[in-house]
């Protein structure tokens, strides 16, 4: 990856890689707000200063350059005319030689490096020049192919080799002895075919990524369990499945009668864009991008009759857990952290207009690091548009005939990455009357296991001849600091419980609200209970509404899911934070992601299990909700050659927050005609 700029492959993605600029260079100017993610120069210098100052050789590589964001008491004392803040970046690297990860803090200010640090005990996410390199260096070993050979492949420059991160065996997977990857394999018959459609099963291989070679290949199937790989067509590209009757399923032509649908607006869009700070109808907030996150949100406000009150200070998918549930030995070794061991920001896709956003966009970029410590542009990474979702409210007065009824719209603030076999959307929507959402959708190609002709498998569904779909889960833990009116909040647990028939209930009709304030983080690791139609509140008892209520705002759960495996296995130790579907913590910067810091190779045990066994107190102070979605996915035959969008998510929506319905002053008029009339 060393040489002048040009470009080069982001897991099949095109992406810019800026020239080395000489750190001796001035350092770019401060932007205008603090949290404003890092340029590409600013990149650029943060490296340059590093392996100036630490003499750092080639055996060192960057896994992330990041902003490190300031204190977030001086982020909110820091106004527009302000001296600048101290500019500094946050970086991880890893030093092959020694199987070492330092963490080192850069002041671009100062062009210095006041912090420096050796990990102990972890290895960070697999970089992408270990990935690229890792499928050359399984097609060449010899065991390998003999392994093919042995299932009647020759030509091994069809095969798909995917690095699989290794997950945790038991402790010869510690980092402390090695570095490692478990790639799978697939067989492709042309080069833009779906080679998911023949998966080679039984077949393991361990790679060092350290020394780049292959440590041994697992070849489980005996003469008498060998699996035949795979030979019908299971393509999703017209080019082949149009011409091939074998694909499943099977077409002739594709749809002619759909008609053109134009998104117009012919004034403009309603949002305005000042750097990475959007402004929408009453919403405010600013945008960041990170290697690992991808995708976050920062400093959310509502603008309430002339006061942007603040509802969140920063919001970002925290980690991400994927756990298979077939024993067979290719896919009980699958249980992935996409965040902790790749890292989503590295994966965005570069977003094409019409197809993954419709109407009026804006895209930001987002800037990412190659592992010489150069920086990289993803184009398009994140898009911002609006779009109209049906009404917003209305009613009919029958005795006057008098009806009024608004539209509501929402700003939809996106990105989508690729992870593999799988596609991942990100998607944060704000509505008119307040309200937040989040949503992952989940779409792409299954990882895909094979049967012999005739078989069934034990633990997955088939979806083509040969082919079948293991039962997965996927975890999407969302970490929330909110900040309602200010950081003084509390977490309130609302169930709705039946009253016993009795003189207060003679109907035996009556129900009410039982509300449980979270008082430390022991008693704040919850679970969404649908019998009583759970939800959880975050109040500010310091600010009230004109009732005389705290303000606040309550997460609504969406769809989700129990994790299934054995709470004794390495799966359910190393992603016990989905072992909940909320958390609740006393805020700590540090505190990021919910499996901990470097999930690569980790036995588990780390992050949100560990914060929270300090049971710190939580009323009335400074406090991070998370939240995980859960997809629980038993493959369908719908499922297959590329599967249909999946939705998961929640809702935050504002609860006292507002003394009434804040879009009650929606416009009557629309570009469609009057939303009112009289009968």
């Amino acid at each position: 990856m060393n040489g002048p700029a040009g470009f080069h492959r982001n897991l099949g993605v095109i992406v810019t890689v800026t020239a080395p600029t000489d750190p001796a260079i001035a350092v770019p100017m401060p932007p205008a707000h603090p949290l404003e993610p890092l340029t590409a120069a600013e990149l650029t210098a943060a490296s340059g200063v590093l392996v100036a100052e630490r003499g750092l050789g080639s055996q060192f590589r960057f896994v992330s350059i990041e902003l490190r964001e300031p204190p977030k008491a001086a982020v909110l004392a820091w106004s527009p005319g302000d001296e600048p803040l101290d500019r500094q970046a946050f970086v991880v690297l890893y030093e092959r030689g020694v199987r070492a990860t330092h963490e080192a803090v850069v002041s671009l200010t100062s062009r210095t490096v006041p912090e420096f640090r050796t990990v102990p005990g972890v290895t960070p996410p697999m970089m992408l020049e270990e990935f690229l390199a890792c499928e050359d260096v399984v097609r060449a070993d010899p065991r390998w192919q003999a392994a093919m050979r042995r299932r009647g492949v020759t030509d091994f420059s069809m095969a798909m080799v995917d690095p699989w991160p290794p997950g945790y065996t038991g402790p010869p997977d510690d980092p402390a002895n090695g570095r490692i990857a478990r790639p799978l394999t697939f067989l492709r018959t042309a080069a833009d075919e779906n080679g998911y459609a023949r998966p080679v099963e039984d077949l393991i291989a361990v790679v060092d990524l350290d020394a780049m070679t292959v440590l041994g290949v697992e070849d489980h199937a005996t003469d008498e369990t060998l699996v035949p790989i795979p030979t019908a067509g299971g393509n999703y590209i017209p080019e082949h499945f149009l011409t091939d009757p074998t694909n499943t399923p099977a077409f002739d032509r594709l749809r002619d009668d759909l008609k053109t649908i134009d998104i117009t607006q012919p004034d403009g869009p309603s949002f305005t864009v000042d750097g990475h700070h959007v402004r929408w109808q009453k919403w405010s907030m600013r945008l960041g991008f990170t290697p690992r996150e991808g995708l976050v949100l920062h400093q959310v406000g509502y603008d309430d009759r002339g006061t942007v009150r603040p509802v969140v200070y920063r919001a970002s998918m925290s980690e991400m857990f994927i756990p298979y549930a077939d024993p067979a030995p290719v896919h009980r070794l699958k249980n992935v952290f996409d965040m902790g061991e790749v890292g989503i920001g590295l994966l965005a896709n570069p977003l094409d207009l019409g197809c993954d956003c419709l109407g009026e966009i804006f895209y930001f970029d987002g800037v990412v690091n190659d592992q010489d410590g150069q920086p990289v542009t993803i184009p398009n990474a994140i898009c911002l548009h609006e779009e109209d979702v049906g009404i917003a409210w209305k009613h009919t007065d029958f005795r006057s005939g008098q009806v009024e009824v608004r539209r509501m719209r929402r700003l939809v603030v996106s990105m989508i990455c690729t992870v593999g076999n799988y596609e991942y959307g990100f998607f944060w929507y704000f509505y008119l009357d307040g309200t937040i959402e989040f949503e992952a959708k989940l779409t792409g190609i299954i990882s895909s296991g094979a049967v012999p002709p005739g078989g069934e498998p034990g633990y997955g569904v088939m979806v083509a001849p040969q082919v079948y779909g293991p039962h997965h889960q996927h975890f999407f833990s969302v970490r929330l600091d909110l900040s309602i009116d200010g950081p003084a909040n509390s977490v309130v647990e609302v169930d709705s419980v039946p009253i016993e028939r009795g003189p207060a209930n003679p109907t035996g009709t009556a129900w009410k609200t039982v509300e449980t304030t979270l008082a430390s983080e022991a008693s704040a690791a919850r679970d969404v209970d649908a019998a009583k139609a759970r939800y959880w509140k975050v109040v500010n008892p310091e600010s009230r509404n004109g009732l005389g209520g705290p303000v606040g705002y309550k997460l609504m759960p969406g769809h989700t899911a129990p994790v299934l495996a054995q709470p004794d296995s390495a799966f359910a130790a190393r992603g016990r934070f989905a072992a909940h579907q909320l958390w609740v913590t006393a805020y700590d910067p540090d505190e990021r992601y919910a499996a901990g810091a470097y999930p690569y190779q980790s036995a588990g045990d780390e992050g949100l299990p560990a914060w929270t066994a300090a049971d710190r107190p939580l009323e009335g102070t400074d406090v991070v909700v998370w939240y995980t979605a859960g997809a629980h996915h038993i493959v369908r035959p719908e499922d297959w050659p590329v599967m249909p969008v999946t939705r998961v998510g929640f809702e935050l929506k504002p609860v006292g927050f507002f003394d009434g319905n804040p879009a009650l002053d929606l416009p009557r008029s629309t570009p469609h005609g009057a939303c009112h009339h009289h009968g």
